[in-house]
Protein backbone atom coordinates (compact mmCIF):
# COMPACT_ATOMS: atom_id res chain seq x y z
CA UNK A 1 0.00 0.00 0.00
CA UNK A 2 1.32 3.56 -0.99
CA UNK A 3 2.22 6.20 2.03
CA UNK A 4 -1.37 8.00 2.70
CA UNK A 5 -0.82 11.62 0.92
CA UNK A 6 -3.10 15.06 0.23
CA UNK A 7 -3.03 16.30 -3.33
CA UNK A 8 -3.04 20.12 -3.38
CA UNK A 9 -1.85 21.56 -6.27
CA UNK A 10 -3.85 19.75 -9.17
CA UNK A 11 -4.95 21.35 -12.46
CA UNK A 12 -8.03 18.99 -13.59
CA UNK A 13 -7.60 19.91 -17.24
CA UNK A 14 -3.74 19.00 -16.92
CA UNK A 15 -4.60 15.83 -16.13
CA UNK A 16 -5.70 15.02 -19.80
CA UNK A 17 -4.30 11.42 -21.02
CA UNK A 18 -3.50 10.93 -24.68
CA UNK A 19 -6.02 8.12 -24.69
CA UNK A 20 -8.88 9.87 -23.14
CA UNK A 21 -8.46 13.31 -25.45
CA UNK A 22 -8.48 11.26 -28.30
CA UNK A 23 -11.70 9.23 -27.17
CA UNK A 24 -13.31 12.61 -26.55
CA UNK A 25 -12.16 14.37 -29.85
CA UNK A 26 -14.24 11.68 -31.26
CA UNK A 27 -16.97 11.72 -29.02
CA UNK A 28 -17.32 15.51 -29.89
CA UNK A 29 -16.44 15.50 -33.79
CA UNK A 30 -12.80 17.70 -32.85
CA UNK A 31 -10.11 17.19 -35.34
CA UNK A 32 -6.85 17.12 -33.16
CA UNK A 33 -3.64 17.81 -35.29
CA UNK A 34 -2.14 14.79 -34.28
CA UNK A 35 -1.85 11.61 -35.74
CA UNK A 36 -2.41 9.59 -32.87
CA UNK A 37 -1.63 9.24 -29.44
CA UNK A 38 2.08 8.50 -29.64
CA UNK A 39 2.18 11.64 -31.81
CA UNK A 40 0.37 13.57 -29.38
CA UNK A 41 2.74 12.44 -26.47
CA UNK A 42 5.79 13.73 -28.46
CA UNK A 43 4.33 16.80 -28.74
CA UNK A 44 4.36 16.83 -24.83
CA UNK A 45 7.84 17.86 -24.85
CA UNK A 46 8.26 21.66 -23.55
CA UNK A 47 11.05 24.43 -23.83
CA UNK A 48 9.11 26.50 -21.10
CA UNK A 49 6.12 27.61 -19.72
CA UNK A 50 4.42 28.99 -22.54
CA UNK A 51 5.37 26.20 -24.63
CA UNK A 52 3.24 24.06 -22.34
CA UNK A 53 0.40 26.30 -21.13
CA UNK A 54 0.45 26.90 -25.84
CA UNK A 55 -0.38 22.98 -26.14
CA UNK A 56 -2.60 22.41 -22.47
CA UNK A 57 -5.20 25.19 -23.99
CA UNK A 58 -5.07 23.52 -27.56
CA UNK A 59 -5.97 20.48 -25.90
CA UNK A 60 -8.91 22.06 -23.82
CA UNK A 61 -11.28 22.18 -26.85
CA UNK A 62 -11.95 18.18 -26.39
CA UNK A 63 -13.79 19.13 -23.30
CA UNK A 64 -17.57 20.51 -24.13
CA UNK A 65 -19.80 18.43 -22.17
CA UNK A 66 -20.32 17.68 -18.42
CA UNK A 67 -19.91 14.24 -19.55
CA UNK A 68 -16.60 15.10 -21.04
CA UNK A 69 -15.59 16.93 -17.15
CA UNK A 70 -17.24 13.89 -15.60
CA UNK A 71 -15.11 11.51 -17.57
CA UNK A 72 -11.73 13.86 -17.03
CA UNK A 73 -12.34 13.79 -13.19
CA UNK A 74 -13.00 10.28 -12.62
CA UNK A 75 -10.14 9.38 -14.92
CA UNK A 76 -7.30 11.46 -12.66
CA UNK A 77 -9.32 10.42 -9.37
CA UNK A 78 -8.97 6.88 -10.22
CA UNK A 79 -5.06 7.25 -11.15
CA UNK A 80 -4.70 9.33 -7.79
CA UNK A 81 -6.66 7.04 -5.01
CA UNK A 82 -4.18 4.06 -6.76
CA UNK A 83 -0.95 6.09 -5.64
CA UNK A 84 -2.07 7.05 -1.97
CA UNK A 85 -4.12 9.92 -2.09
CA UNK A 86 -6.52 10.48 0.25
CA UNK A 87 -7.79 13.64 -0.11
CA UNK A 88 -7.64 16.12 -3.60
CA UNK A 89 -8.05 20.07 -3.80
CA UNK A 90 -8.65 20.32 -7.66
CA UNK A 91 -8.27 23.31 -9.39
CA UNK A 92 -10.14 24.44 -12.61
CA UNK A 93 -9.94 27.43 -14.97
CA UNK A 94 -13.18 28.50 -16.38
CA UNK A 95 -11.79 31.42 -18.46
CA UNK A 96 -10.46 29.25 -20.52
CA UNK A 97 -13.64 27.00 -21.34
CA UNK A 98 -15.80 30.24 -20.96
CA UNK A 99 -13.93 31.99 -23.79
CA UNK A 100 -14.72 28.81 -25.97
CA UNK A 101 -18.36 28.48 -25.38
CA UNK A 102 -18.25 26.09 -22.53
CA UNK A 103 -20.59 27.27 -19.92
CA UNK A 104 -19.52 27.64 -16.21
CA UNK A 105 -22.74 25.44 -15.29
CA UNK A 106 -21.26 22.66 -17.94
CA UNK A 107 -17.89 22.91 -16.21
CA UNK A 108 -19.19 22.67 -12.63
CA UNK A 109 -21.85 20.74 -12.78
CA UNK A 110 -19.41 18.27 -14.76
CA UNK A 111 -16.59 18.10 -12.22
CA UNK A 112 -19.63 17.16 -9.64
CA UNK A 113 -20.54 14.70 -10.98
CA UNK A 114 -17.26 12.95 -10.41
CA UNK A 115 -16.60 14.40 -7.22
CA UNK A 116 -19.56 14.44 -5.50
CA UNK A 117 -19.28 10.67 -5.85
CA UNK A 118 -15.71 10.31 -5.22
CA UNK A 119 -15.27 9.23 -1.26
CA UNK A 120 -17.75 6.23 -2.68
CA UNK A 121 -16.49 5.74 -5.96
CA UNK A 122 -12.53 6.07 -5.17
CA UNK A 123 -12.57 6.52 -1.64
CA UNK A 124 -10.95 9.99 -2.26
CA UNK A 125 -12.80 13.30 -0.52
CA UNK A 126 -12.10 16.53 -3.02
CA UNK A 127 -12.65 20.20 -2.75
CA UNK A 128 -12.89 22.80 -5.96
CA UNK A 129 -10.70 25.67 -6.63
CA UNK A 130 -11.71 28.15 -9.41
CA UNK A 131 -8.39 29.54 -10.11
CA UNK A 132 -7.96 32.61 -12.26
CA UNK A 133 -5.86 33.12 -15.21
CA UNK A 134 -3.56 35.50 -14.75
CA UNK A 135 -2.68 36.49 -18.29
CA UNK A 136 -5.92 37.73 -18.63
CA UNK A 137 -8.11 40.93 -17.29
CA UNK A 138 -8.54 41.32 -14.06
CA UNK A 139 -12.14 42.78 -15.30
CA UNK A 140 -12.18 38.84 -16.67
CA UNK A 141 -11.45 37.31 -12.89
CA UNK A 142 -13.82 39.46 -11.36
CA UNK A 143 -16.48 38.43 -13.98
CA UNK A 144 -15.87 34.86 -13.62
CA UNK A 145 -16.56 35.19 -9.95
CA UNK A 146 -19.54 36.25 -10.70
CA UNK A 147 -20.21 33.11 -13.32
CA UNK A 148 -19.43 30.95 -10.45
CA UNK A 149 -22.13 32.31 -7.43
CA UNK A 150 -24.40 30.09 -8.49
CA UNK A 151 -22.07 27.51 -7.28
CA UNK A 152 -20.39 28.52 -4.17
CA UNK A 153 -21.98 25.51 -3.01
CA UNK A 154 -19.15 23.38 -4.42
CA UNK A 155 -16.38 25.14 -4.52
CA UNK A 156 -14.29 25.96 -1.77
CA UNK A 157 -11.77 28.37 -2.78
CA UNK A 158 -9.82 30.77 -5.29
CA UNK A 159 -6.45 30.35 -6.94
CA UNK A 160 -4.45 32.07 -9.68
CA UNK A 161 -2.50 30.39 -12.27
CA UNK A 162 -1.14 30.63 -15.79
CA UNK A 163 1.86 32.78 -17.38
CA UNK A 164 3.01 34.25 -14.48
CA UNK A 165 5.92 36.95 -15.26
CA UNK A 166 4.59 40.28 -16.17
CA UNK A 167 1.34 39.47 -14.10
CA UNK A 168 2.07 40.26 -10.81
CA UNK A 169 -0.79 39.17 -7.75
CA UNK A 170 -1.21 42.91 -7.08
CA UNK A 171 -3.12 43.02 -10.28
CA UNK A 172 -5.82 40.69 -8.77
CA UNK A 173 -6.20 42.78 -5.32
CA UNK A 174 -10.07 43.55 -6.05
CA UNK A 175 -11.16 39.84 -7.12
CA UNK A 176 -9.46 38.76 -4.27
CA UNK A 177 -11.02 40.44 -2.17
CA UNK A 178 -14.43 39.90 -3.42
CA UNK A 179 -13.88 36.51 -3.10
CA UNK A 180 -12.51 36.89 0.66
CA UNK A 181 -15.95 38.53 1.46
CA UNK A 182 -18.04 34.96 -0.22
CA UNK A 183 -15.73 33.15 2.38
CA UNK A 184 -14.04 31.92 -0.37
CA UNK A 185 -10.12 29.92 0.82
CA UNK A 186 -7.43 31.97 -1.15
CA UNK A 187 -4.50 30.07 -3.00
CA UNK A 188 -2.43 31.52 -5.88
CA UNK A 189 0.73 30.37 -7.98
CA UNK A 190 3.88 33.14 -7.25
CA UNK A 191 7.32 32.71 -7.34
CA UNK A 192 7.55 29.39 -10.10
CA UNK A 193 8.68 31.91 -12.31
CA UNK A 194 7.93 35.11 -10.61
CA UNK A 195 10.20 36.30 -8.51
CA UNK A 196 9.94 36.26 -4.51
CA UNK A 197 8.09 39.03 -4.46
CA UNK A 198 5.34 37.91 -5.65
CA UNK A 199 5.10 35.59 -3.33
CA UNK A 200 5.55 38.47 -0.55
CA UNK A 201 2.49 39.75 -2.64
CA UNK A 202 0.01 36.83 -2.80
CA UNK A 203 0.38 36.96 1.02
CA UNK A 204 -0.37 40.65 1.49
CA UNK A 205 -2.43 41.54 -0.72
CA UNK A 206 -3.82 38.84 -1.95
CA UNK A 207 -4.11 37.14 1.83
CA UNK A 208 -3.36 33.83 0.80
CA UNK A 209 -3.11 31.21 2.82
CA UNK A 210 -1.05 28.76 0.66
CA UNK A 211 1.34 29.51 -1.56
CA UNK A 212 1.51 27.64 -5.09
CA UNK A 213 5.31 26.41 -5.71
CA UNK A 214 7.10 29.04 -3.94
CA UNK A 215 10.06 27.91 -5.06
CA UNK A 216 11.91 30.98 -5.26
CA UNK A 217 11.04 32.03 -2.20
CA UNK A 218 14.93 30.19 -1.20
CA UNK A 219 16.25 33.82 -3.35
CA UNK A 220 15.37 35.87 0.09
CA UNK A 221 16.24 34.72 3.55
CA UNK A 222 13.64 36.63 5.12
CA UNK A 223 10.82 35.87 3.52
CA UNK A 224 12.04 32.08 4.03
CA UNK A 225 12.04 33.12 7.67
CA UNK A 226 8.54 34.86 7.50
CA UNK A 227 7.44 31.46 5.66
CA UNK A 228 8.78 29.06 8.55
CA UNK A 229 7.28 31.41 11.28
CA UNK A 230 3.50 31.65 9.76
CA UNK A 231 3.86 27.98 8.49
CA UNK A 232 2.42 29.13 5.27
CA UNK A 233 2.24 25.81 3.48
CA UNK A 234 3.95 25.80 0.11
CA UNK A 235 2.28 22.90 -2.52
CA UNK A 236 6.22 21.90 -4.90
CA UNK A 237 5.81 19.84 -7.73
CA UNK A 238 8.94 18.71 -8.65
CA UNK A 239 8.56 16.96 -11.76
CA UNK A 240 7.08 19.89 -13.29
CA UNK A 241 9.86 21.87 -12.09
CA UNK A 242 12.15 19.43 -14.31
CA UNK A 243 10.13 19.67 -17.29
CA UNK A 244 9.40 23.23 -17.24
CA UNK A 245 13.24 23.77 -16.22
CA UNK A 246 12.44 25.82 -13.43
CA UNK A 247 15.30 23.09 -12.12
CA UNK A 248 18.06 21.77 -14.67
CA UNK A 249 16.85 18.20 -12.55
CA UNK A 250 15.52 16.17 -10.04
CA UNK A 251 18.93 16.15 -8.23
CA UNK A 252 19.13 20.24 -8.25
CA UNK A 253 16.18 20.72 -6.63
CA UNK A 254 16.04 22.20 -3.28
CA UNK A 255 13.30 20.61 -1.38
CA UNK A 256 15.77 19.12 0.89
CA UNK A 257 17.30 22.67 2.03
CA UNK A 258 13.41 23.77 1.96
CA UNK A 259 12.82 21.43 4.56
CA UNK A 260 16.02 21.49 6.46
CA UNK A 261 15.60 24.93 6.87
CA UNK A 262 11.67 24.78 8.27
CA UNK A 263 9.65 25.68 5.13
CA UNK A 264 6.42 23.51 5.37
CA UNK A 265 6.63 21.57 2.03
CA UNK A 266 3.83 19.69 0.62
CA UNK A 267 4.86 17.30 -2.65
CA UNK A 268 2.08 17.44 -5.67
CA UNK A 269 1.92 16.42 -9.41
CA UNK A 270 0.79 19.89 -10.92
CA UNK A 271 -0.46 18.31 -14.53
CA UNK A 272 0.65 15.11 -13.98
CA UNK A 273 -0.46 14.06 -17.81
CA UNK A 274 1.71 16.43 -19.26
CA UNK A 275 4.46 16.12 -16.46
CA UNK A 276 5.51 12.67 -16.38
CA UNK A 277 3.39 11.60 -13.23
CA UNK A 278 0.96 11.78 -10.65
CA UNK A 279 1.13 12.21 -6.62
CA UNK A 280 2.81 8.83 -6.01
CA UNK A 281 5.46 8.72 -9.12
CA UNK A 282 6.42 12.46 -7.55
CA UNK A 283 7.46 10.89 -4.02
CA UNK A 284 9.32 7.96 -5.57
CA UNK A 285 11.07 10.34 -7.88
CA UNK A 286 12.17 12.32 -4.83
CA UNK A 287 12.63 9.97 -2.49
CA UNK A 288 14.88 8.45 -5.49
CA UNK A 289 16.59 11.71 -6.55
CA UNK A 290 16.94 13.64 -3.36
CA UNK A 291 17.66 10.53 -1.21
CA UNK A 292 15.02 11.62 1.13
CA UNK A 293 14.62 9.37 4.13
CA UNK A 294 10.83 7.84 5.18
CA UNK A 295 10.65 10.29 7.73
CA UNK A 296 10.93 13.24 5.57
CA UNK A 297 8.53 11.56 3.03
CA UNK A 298 6.58 11.14 6.16
CA UNK A 299 6.77 14.62 7.08
CA UNK A 300 6.05 15.75 3.61
CA UNK A 301 2.86 13.36 3.64
CA UNK A 302 1.94 14.55 7.02
CA UNK A 303 2.34 18.38 6.01
CA UNK A 304 0.05 17.70 3.26
CA UNK A 305 -2.96 16.89 5.53
CA UNK A 306 -2.18 20.01 7.53
CA UNK A 307 -2.24 22.49 5.22
CA UNK A 308 -5.30 20.97 3.30
CA UNK A 309 -8.72 22.99 3.50
CA UNK A 310 -10.50 20.27 5.96
CA UNK A 311 -11.40 22.35 9.12
CA UNK A 312 -15.40 21.14 8.56
CA UNK A 313 -13.95 17.44 8.45
CA UNK A 314 -11.23 17.33 11.09
CA UNK A 315 -12.38 13.53 12.02
CA UNK A 316 -11.09 12.88 8.17
CA UNK A 317 -7.65 15.00 8.47
CA UNK A 318 -6.92 13.06 11.52
CA UNK A 319 -7.36 9.69 10.44
CA UNK A 320 -5.92 10.74 7.51
CA UNK A 321 -2.78 11.79 9.77
CA UNK A 322 -2.87 8.11 11.73
CA UNK A 323 -2.51 6.71 8.41
CA UNK A 324 0.47 8.89 7.67
CA UNK A 325 2.14 7.92 10.86
CA UNK A 326 1.63 4.26 11.14
CA UNK A 327 2.83 3.75 7.63
CA UNK A 328 6.06 1.48 7.62
CA UNK A 329 8.23 2.14 4.46
CA UNK A 330 9.36 -0.60 2.16
CA UNK A 331 13.14 -1.12 2.91
CA UNK A 332 14.95 0.10 -0.28
CA UNK A 333 16.96 -2.00 -2.10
Amino acid sequence: MPLSKAELHLHIEGTLEPELAFALATRNSVALPYADEDALREAYRFEDLQSFLNLYYELMTVLRTERDFEDLANAYLARAAAQGVRHAEIFFDPQAHLARGVEMGTVVEGLWRALGASRENHGVSTRLILCFLRDESAESAMRTLDAAKPYLDRITGVGLDSAEVGHPPVKFRAVYEAAAALGLRRVAHAGEEGPPEYVTQALDVLGVERVDHGLRSVEDPALVERLVRERVPLTLCPLSNVRLRTVDTLADHPLPAMLEAGLMCTVNSDDPAYFGGYAGDNFDAVRAALGLTGERLRELARNSFLASFLEDDEELRARCLAEVEAYEFPAVP
